[in-house]
């Protein structure tokens, strides 16, 4: 199936036609709250995957299925009637969201749209709702003016992104022959700072644990036994400044002997961004200052080196007024972000390894592997990132920047390893969406522009031919 200018004019006036109906839509699918990290949110998860799954249906998707795994179902459908000369996509994206806490910082509740100011604010407006919603607006675009698409494609929408996506390396596994295709597209990223069109040429992963440090048997009279036993807050204060050195660098022995060295090349073309420090402070709500390892850029910082931060730490007694104790227990949840060539199960023992060995005596110290995810990185001349950034010029009205994204996409790796396929990381957020923060949201023209993006993209790709991408 060929594409004219005269086609691209004929999906465009539907789209036009359709823009009530589609925001519509893009409510009706916000308003499910499917948080996945949560057990009692079980029911609306499911109801989110079939609202995706009879959407697909309804514009004509075949082999639609809402398939069950040991956490939330995988939505699959495919179209594969382009010719066997044109390229096979796989189409990705996640219907869990994060939860919506803190909610009194929410204009509206979290889960009922507010569209203003030419955004639509919500739980999952931008991750990855939204994004998702501009695939299922492109496709039945190409679906009621085409009648078909001009590649073959395969969806795969899942449910626990937000979590780790373990259940979905175990389906794909078990799908690996159903799974045959050329090129994976994941929309779950977005534009670069002053919301300009970019694509991500990097994700980083992900290593999750857990320290727990336990004392006496129950907390103790500080004056009675303080002095003379090891307090374990005070054991894991100790662990945990033994885990980074006042450069900023990590002292985990071996940390750093994997990671992929930025060229010259690469540093260049970071510093060439048109990224504002001071303007990049100010989002953060203003604090006093950026820090970071030293002898690196922010940007580099931001996205292509690995960090260590501690994500939660508790212990001890916390109410109102005092309370001398020595306190039976402490904890500490810790995240590092790789980058390639960082295995998070090998950097999971090299800091339990750690933990252990810097763990002060007179107490017991567990480690805890809560989970991870592999760095990804796609190079910025493969024929499918340049057929991407062909499209995004063509809607967008310029040529998209590059950049390496400091987040996670723990399906990026299963994709790469587990199916063989290139990924191309096609995503349309604004910079200042909030994403996993009280008022979450998508401008609306990024998300215009994200589906008739989606639909160029398709024309590219079927112009290359399936050769064209090898």
């Amino acid at each position: 199936m060929s594409s004219t200018i005269e086609d691209q004019a004929v999906v465009e006036d539907y789209l036009d036609r359709t823009e009530r109906e589609r925001i519509a839509s893009y409510e009706a699918f916000l308003r499910i709250p499917s948080v996945s990290a949560i057990p009692s949110y079980l029911d609306d998860c499911r109801r989110a995957a079939e609202f995706v799954a009879d959407d697909l249906g309804a514009s004509g998707i075949e082999h639609v299925e809402v398939a069950d795994t040991t956490g939330h179902p995988v939505v699959y459908g495919d179209w594969l009637h382009a010719g066997e000369d044109k390229p096979t996509v796989v189409v990705y994206g996640h219907y869990d969201v994060q939860p919506p806490d803190p909610l009194d910082e929410w204009e509206l509740a979290p889960f009922e749209p507010l569209v203003r100011d030419g955004r639509i604010l919500a739980r999952g407006a931008a991750d990855d709702k939204g994004q998702i919603h501009m695939h299922l607006r492109a496709t039945e675009a190409l679906m009621r003016t085409r009648g078909g698409f001009p590649v073959n494609v395969r969806f795969v929408f899942e449910g626990d992104e937000e979590s780790d996506s373990a259940h979905l390396e175990a389906w794909l596994e078990a799908n690996r022959s159903r799974m045959a295709a050329d090129l994976a597209v994941i929309s779950d990223t977005g534009f670069f700072e002053g919301n300009l069109p970019s694509i991500t040429l990097s994700l980083r992963g992900l290593m999750y644990a857990q320290i727990d440090v336990v004392g006496p048997s129950q907390d103790l009279h500080s004056g009675g036994f303080g002095g003379t036993v090891e307090n374990p807050a005070n054991a894991l204060a100790t662990i945990i400044a033994g885990l980074k050195g006042p450069d900023g660098r990590i002292t985990i022995p071996g940390f750093y002997d994997d990671v992929v060295p930025l060229s010259d090349a690469d540093r260049a073309a970071l510093a060439e961004l048109p990224f504002d420090e001071e303007t990049y402070r100010s989002t953060t709500a203003t604090v006093p200052a950026l820090v970071g390892e030293t002898g690196w850029t922010t940007l580099e910082r931001k996205g292509a080196r690995p960090t260590l931060d501690v994500n939660g730490i508790w212990g001890g007694f916390q109410g109102e007024g005092a309370k001398t104790i020595i306190p039976a227990r402490a904890h500490a949840k810790i995240s590092c972000r790789l980058v390639a060539s960082q295995d998070p199960d090998r950097i999971y023992e090299l800091f339990r390894e750690h933990v252990i060995r810097i763990a002060p005596p007179g107490v017991q110290v567990t480690v805890t592997y809560l989970g991870g995810g592999k760095p990804s990185l796609t190079p910025i001349d493969h024929p499918a990132t340049r057929a991407a950034a062909t499209a995004i010029e063509a809607t967008f009205g310029r040529p998209p920047v590059f950049i390496r994204d400091g987040g996670s996409i723990p399906v990026c790796s299963s994709f790469e390893e587990i199916l063989g396929l290139p990924v191309v990381l096609l995503g349309f957020a604004n910079p200042d969406d909030n994403a996993h923060a009280p008022n979450e949201s998508m401008v609306l023209a990024n998300y215009e522009g994200g589906i008739r993006t989606i639909v160029r993209l398709w024309d590219e790709l079927a112009a290359l031919g399936r050769n064209g991408l090898r």
